[in-house]
């Protein structure tokens, strides 16, 4: 249980320290190069295309020189050298923030390192723990198990003075003696095969015989190993052997 609970508590840093990795990844790395993406690279895009259009429209032109008045050519060859050299100028300012660019992907490089770091550590700190339960449980001495006693009955004397009758027995439990006020019992002979019942049965089947926690029972024939037949009050049925206590056993 404590183990499961050092382990748990681990997992928690552990989370903890991804989020914070995740947070600082986004903050230093993503979102400036999510920026570069909106901004520099399509402005250059956009001058590039520009360019492209005015290249196109001048060669146009200079193929059909003598046709056209060479001044809608110098027009045309003076935007097409002015959209290159904004491009160009686009161009060489990007490549001028490469190290604002590594520095950023260097801050993603750290934050891993840490967060690894740290995963390692909080790893360790779980493993030391664990193998340090091992060794308190392995110089433990052994406890053995004992169940509880089992629950025995006080039968009682019988009444000699009764004509070998019966009298009514005390239950003890565990060494206590149950002060319940005695129901009167049918009497029965201990000279014939009879049983005491240990617990109320109710019958839930034509040819059951129904009984009370204390009745005793006069046995006539045991149908299995989990069946008697039995007689009490002049009734007589079926009745499950685990529910009574055998004082005097059927002849074999």
């Amino acid at each position: 249980g404590d183990a499961l609970l050092d382990a748990g508590e681990s997992m928690k840093r552990l989370a903890e320290v991804k989020d914070s990795l995740d947070i600082e990844v986004k903050q230093n790395f993503i979102d400036p190069l999510q920026n570069l993406c909106d901004k520099d690279l399509k402005e250059i895009q956009h001058h590039l295309k520009k360019l492209e259009g005015r290249r196109l429209d001048f060669d146009y032109k200079k193929k059909r020189q003598g046709k056209i008045p060479d001044e809608e050519l110098r027009q045309a060859m003076e935007k097409f050298e002015e959209s290159k050299e904004v491009a160009e100028t686009s161009m060489h300012n990007l490549l001028e923030t490469d190290i604002e660019q590594v520095s950023q992907l260097s801050a993603l490089v750290d934050a891993q390192l840490d967060y690894h770091r740290q995963a390692v550590q909080i790893l360790d700190e779980l493993a030391e723990k664990l193998k340090r339960r091992m060794r308190e449980a392995s110089s433990r001495p052994k406890r053995e198990y004992k169940p509880k006693p089992r629950e025995t009955y006080d039968l009682g004397d019988t009444d000699q003075s009764n004509g070998g009758f019966a009298c009514n027995p005390t239950p003890k439990i565990s060494g206590v003696l149950l002060t319940s006020a005695p129901r009167p019992l049918p009497a029965a002979p201990l000279d014939q095969p009879c049983c005491k019942a240990l617990y109320d049965f109710e019958p839930e089947n034509d040819g059951e015989l129904g009984f009370k926690e204390g009745d005793i029972i006069t046995l006539t024939n045991q149908i299995d190993e989990n069946w008697y037949e039995g007689m009490i009050n002049g009734q007589s049925g079926f009745f499950p052997l685990n529910y009574v206590e055998v004082l005097v056993p059927l002849p074999q």
